[in-house]
């Protein structure tokens, strides 16, 4: 059963290889991190949450708002069957009650904080992307350019890895885990040659994460995005 139908739009990665024993305590019972080529990543993921329902019904003034997610990738065999998944550190949403169900839905590390956005077109054609949030410390963001034609990734690329996760995994209180469904169309992305991220964010995400993020991204893209379905979630006993 679909329990939340949205779109997902001008969804920007910047993705950061890191030290696999940073993500050990993040690591949901009956998964194990996921790999590209040997090499661990998290990604720090602005996008425009658009058109949202809640089982079918959309919710007055909640509908349309930014999302801004650090997450990493997970894989959990089921069967003959192959999971490849994403866990999210932490994730930020304007509006409480946005974060309240689906920490209640789903055990979802979401905060609510203060957002901004901003999407322009450059007279050279390129388009500036930027998500912003403030906690009590300051403003951080994140923000890149793309230009020229989107594409589809070619098959076993770092982006095709980044975008075609289509399960999501929560870590629940008492050692166990829910596991649900995603399902979007494969994105067209754009590369992006100018990335970043600025602020503090060592209160959100930890030291350790939070150092790494103060680093150059290891890649960056932006993904068109398309129309997404989150599906209930199940519980995987531990």
């Amino acid at each position: 059963m679909v329990f939340l139908s949205a779109e997902w739009r001008y969804i920007a990665m910047l993705n950061y290889e890191v030290d696999p024993r940073l993500l050990e305590t993040f690591v949901p019972t009956g998964t194990e991190l996921d790999r590209w080529q040997g090499k661990t990543f998290v990604s720090l993921v602005g996008f425009r949450f658009l058109k949202t329902e809640v089982r079918g019904i959309p919710i007055p003034f909640h509908r349309d708002f930014d999302e801004v997610n650090l997450r990493f990738y997970v894989v959990r065999g089921e069967g003959s069957e192959i999971r490849r998944g994403v866990v999210f550190v932490r994730e930020i949403v304007p509006r409480w009650a946005i974060a309240t169900v689906a920490r209640l839905a789903y055990n979802e590390q979401y905060v609510s904080l203060p957002m901004s956005h901003s999407i322009a077109s450059r007279p050279d054609g390129c388009l500036n992307v930027e998500y912003r949030w403030r906690t009590a410390r300051a403003w951080s963001g994140l923000s890149l350019s793309a230009g020229g034609e989107p594409r589809i990734p070619e098959e076993g690329s770092e982006e095709q890895f980044i975008t075609e996760h289509y399960w999501g995994y929560s870590a629940q209180h008492d050692g166990g885990c829910v596991e649900y469904r995603v399902t979007h169309p494969p994105w067209r992305v754009w590369n992006s040659g100018d990335a970043r991220f600025d602020g503090d964010v060592e209160e959100l995400y930890g030291r350790g994460l939070a150092a790494v993020l103060r680093g150059k991204p290891d890649s960056a893209f932006l993904a068109e995005g398309s129309e997404v379905s989150v599906y209930r979630g199940k519980r995987l006993n531990p």
